[in-house]
């Protein structure tokens, strides 16, 4: 895993040089085509992926990559082992010079949630290192998560995977549920403060796929935390791969869950 940890931060340093090379909209906005993720592929996500790509590539490692705008090759002899990346989560904010948006890298020993037994998360805009080991805690900056948990019942709900349609057809639905609303912009980044008990749900109002949550979820769960894909569980038996399945919610307790849950539907 140490290796992993290091491969990551050598990514991080990677991404920093081509935010650098394409400092405004001009040169990030551009659309290059349709990702194999379903999303627009702008120059700013292009290139940021081309040199995870080849950083990857540069282990030597074997392993079966999944990732936002290529989608699945396989690196070596491939193998069991599943590396889910996205190079910018939040990309919308990144191409408009928004301070909010991650690189997420997940290493899995299999091809389902379950297998994930390594998760990385960097926010670009402060500068946080999100990490988590299966079964070995998850850590912000090397200090263990955990002790803050999100609050018995929601003071702040995030919404994530919006449009102004979506949260205008959803808030009403909880709005007896959650207190507050924050629309930040990385389900990534909010999936890790959820773990650090910065919000108290997150919920995302599109279905997600692997690589939006495959890193972050594991500091979630490390943490003893609740998440789930409620239109298609259960969570650990999701495949990694770039199939939209379902909507998904995550909180202190699975009956916190259930409640989002209810209210979505």
């Amino acid at each position: 895993m140490t290796a992993w940890l290091e491969i990551c931060r050598a990514c991080v340093v990677d991404i920093r040089a081509v935010l650098e090379s394409m400092p405004t909209r001009t040169e990030r906005e551009p659309v290059h085509r349709r990702g194999q993720g379903g999303d627009d592929t702008t120059a700013i996500d292009q290139a940021a992926e081309d040199a995870i790509v080849e950083r990857l590539a540069a282990t030597g490692e074997s392993f079966v990559l999944v990732s936002e705008e290529l989608g699945t090759r396989i690196f070596g002899t491939g193998g069991t082992r599943v590396v889910v990346v996205d190079p910018i989560d939040g990309s919308v904010n990144a191409k408009r010079g928004i301070p909010f948006f991650s690189f997420s890298l997940a290493v899995a020993t299999g091809p389902t949630m379950g297998d994930v037994d390594f998760g990385y998360v960097y926010d670009f805009g402060s500068g946080e290192e999100w990490t988590a080991h299966a079964g070995g805690g998850a850590f912000l900056d090397g200090a263990a998560l955990g002790a803050v948990r999100p609050k018995a019942t929601i003071e702040i709900l995030s919404f994530e995977g919006t449009t102004t349609e979506a949260i205008a057809a959803q808030a009403a639905a909880v709005a007896p549920v959650a207190e507050r609303l924050r629309v930040m912009g990385s389900l990534a980044l909010s999936l890790c403060h959820l773990a650090a008990g910065r919000v108290d749900a997150v919920c995302s109002l599109k279905p997600a796929r692997s690589v939006d949550i495959a890193a972050a979820q594991l500091l979630v769960r490390e943490c003893g935390f609740a998440i789930e894909l409620y239109e298609a569980p259960p969570f650990l038996t999701a495949p990694l791969d770039l199939v939209p399945r379902s909507r998904l919610v995550a909180a202190g307790t699975p009956e916190l869950v259930d409640v989002v849950s209810a209210a979505l539907r």
